[in-house]
């Protein structure tokens, strides 16, 4: 299956045929712009289209044994494809146009509080990341950091390195317990800014291109969880007064 996401997170509409179906209902596509659930950020819904017109509601989207296993949960009581079919994928784009503005905010956070991160958390209106730090922070500072970095509208792309690579830079993963996959040979980087001068970590998810699409953005809450843990809530929108 290939997972066109990786490449091209903007491509919320292709064509696919059925590769096979699960005894649970999960389809299984030769290719696919659902993105599934990694990382912290959740799967995408939306819809295959038929032939007819007809539509399959998908309620969302997990891998299987492995990261390039995709299979995409259709809602209860929906027609099931044909192996073979060919398919129109929608994905649910404003749910996830969302999804990737704060995902992006989330690794911007990571810049502005570079910390070894124990957890996170990206959902549509409240993200959260954890960091591995006991100092203190003031919300409205760490806010001023990100809306400095969305503002400078830097760039995002993404950059391939191999898993050999990625040993010789291990200061690149940030995530204190969590390893990227190995096994298929690369490694994908999401790059901020020009020649990756704001920031370069492996990450599977779906991003903006230019930081200023991430919007505004602020620190809702920062949590005490643990004598060396602080959990920032990421919203949208300016900070409260």
């Amino acid at each position: 299956m290939t997972s066109l996401f990786l490449k091209d997170a903007y491509l919320s509409t292709v064509e696919a045929h059925v590769a096979g179906l699960r005894e649970d209902g999960g389809i299984l596509l030769d290719q696919t712009c659902f993105y599934a659930t990694s990382g912290g950020q959740p799967g995408d819904t939306g819809f295959f289209e038929r032939g007819d017109g007809a539509r399959i509601a998908i309620a969302g989207t997990v891998t299987g044994d492995s990261k390039a296993e995709i299979i995409h949960i259709p809602a209860p009581d929906q027609a099931a494809p044909e192996i073979g079919e060919k398919l129109v994928l929608h994905i649910d784009w404003d749910r996830r146009y969302k999804l990737m503005r704060m995902h992006t905010a989330c690794h911007l956070l990571s810049v502005v509080c570079p910390y070894p991160i124990t957890g996170a958390s990206v959902s549509e209106t409240d993200s959260r990341v954890d960091f591995d730090m006991s100092d203190t922070i003031d919300k409205a500072e760490v806010t001023a950091g990100l809306m400095q970095l969305v503002k400078a509208n830097h760039p995002i792309f993404n950059q391939w390195i191999s898993e050999e690579e990625l040993m010789i830079n291990p200061g690149l993963i940030k995530s204190k317990n969590v390893r990227p996959p190995r096994g298929q040979g690369q490694i994908r980087l999401v790059c901020i800014g020009e020649d990756s001068a704001i920031d370069s970590q492996p990450c599977g998810g779906t991003h903006v291109g230019e930081t200023a699409e991430v919007g505004e953005i602020h620190i809702g809450k920062i949590e005490k969880k643990g004598k060396e843990n602080r959990r920032f809530r990421i919203r949208f929108g300016p900070l409260p007064a």
